[in-house]
């Protein structure tokens, strides 16, 4: 009996730490209304960035990523490769901040990566459904840094939230955290699936408390992926932790990013919502790989498939 009361009480007691945390932040959000702050925003700030140095800088924030069930180790060098020779072919342009692959792919990026400044980055814990035992997400982030990934990419356990059950999805997030170490580790919120935009910010803020070094909108593997509305919520979220504990935060869309436009749309959110200190690459980025070649094309003023 004691036993059963003593666990009840430390269960209340982790719901507690969880409720008093949440409390600080405004979770009442209307979904409307934030489609309409995120529709004139972007109708009266956007134009102003569409300049070729923000494309430029747009190109180093990109994340080229490939995560096909294609991928072999042939395909994955090679496009190491071109990561490689874009440093030479433009010398004057910033290189791509990141490579995205399967764990099983970053020795072999590591080995063959000859550009400095370029992270590995490798989607982690049973991506992209984060369905799998503890143990198994722990040994897959642990042989994916000792295979030289740089940074570590994991999904929130989204059925966990769903079921409201934060003590182990938080739980999850910061084992995984203790695993990577110094290396950053981006927190799949899988955006497209939670029920409103204040789910989006209370994953958000989970995610962050846990022990997340960027919040991240999507796989890319489930409808609809990253959304400007969602991007906002998630950058309202990063400010207001940052005010209320001093702890910078990244952000990623990923997944949708097919057009300069799209690219446009989250850097204008991330200037207007966060301010110039996002704007580098370390706080900012893009996960994608057809965007590589639009921005490239723009910058040059030509068409180019160089990626």
């Amino acid at each position: 009996m004691s036993e059963h009361l003593t666990l009840k009480r430390e269960d209340m007691e982790m719901r507690s730490k969880y409720d008093q945390a949440l409390s600080k932040y405004d979770l009442n959000i209307k979904d409307e209304e934030v489609r309409e702050a995120v529709s004139r925003l972007i109708s009266e700030k956007l134009e102003e960035n569409n300049t070729p140095e923000v494309k430029e800088f747009l190109m180093g924030s990109v994340e080229l990523t490939t995560l096909k069930t294609t991928d072999s180790e042939e395909s994955v060098l090679k496009f190491t490769e071109r990561v490689n020779d874009f440093a030479s072919a433009y010398p004057s342009l910033p290189h791509v901040a990141t490579i995205c692959v399967y764990p099983c792919f970053a020795q072999i990026v590591s080995q063959s990566l000859e550009v400095d400044g370029v992270e590995i980055a490798c989607v982690s814990g049973s991506f992209p459904s984060s369905q799998a035992l503890l143990e198994v997400k722990v040994a897959e982030t642990a042989l994916a840094v000792h295979d030289g990934a740089t940074e570590i990419d994991i999904v929130m356990s989204v059925g966990k939230y769903l079921s409201g059950d934060y003590e182990t999805l938080t739980d999850e997030i910061a084992e995984l955290k203790a695993v990577c170490g110094e290396h950053k580790m981006k927190v799949i919120l899988e955006t497209g699936l939670l029920p409103s935009y204040a789910d989006v910010k209370r994953a958000s803020l989970l995610a962050m408390y846990a022990g997340a070094d960027y919040i991240k909108t999507s796989t890319g593997k489930e409808k609809p992926a990253a959304t400007p509305e969602a991007a906002y919520v998630m950058c309202q979220a990063i400010k207001e932790y940052y005010q209320e504990t001093g702890i910078q935060i990244g952000f990623k869309p990923a997944g949708g990013l097919n057009t300069v436009n799209d690219a446009l749309t989250y850097y204008t959110i991330v200037k207007e919502v966060l301010g110039p200190q996002w704007l580098t690459n370390q706080w900012f980025r893009l996960g994608t790989s057809r965007l590589a070649n639009l921005l490239l094309s723009e910058v040059t003023g030509k068409e180019t498939k160089f990626f």
